[in-house]
């Protein structure tokens, strides 16, 4: 687990995300849930900063959290350097 920091316009994004939507049904498709946009900005926020975006917990205020890096090449780096390769 690493931690990240989400810049303030990133927290506003997830915020706008998460707001419910006012809508009526025509056609019978439903728009995206509340908690589906939510998932998209967290996906997309991953993307953005590395992370795996289903690992998120939270950190120490509401900008920062921890989340597993997406992209381990670091860790093994790291692990070739202690074995001397």
């Amino acid at each position: 687990m690493r931690v990240f920091e989400m810049s303030e316009e990133d927290l506003e994004v997830l915020k706008k995300a998460s707001e419910p939507v006012p809508y009526m049904v025509f056609g019978g498709r439903e728009p995206s849930s509340p908690q589906e946009n939510a998932n998209r900005a967290w996906k997309n926020l991953g993307d953005k900063l590395g992370f795996d975006h289903m690992t998120v917990k939270p950190g120490n205020s509401i900008r920062f959290f921890t989340a597993e890096e997406k992209f381990k090449l670091r860790a093994e780096v790291e692990r070739l350097k202690k074995e001397g390769v």
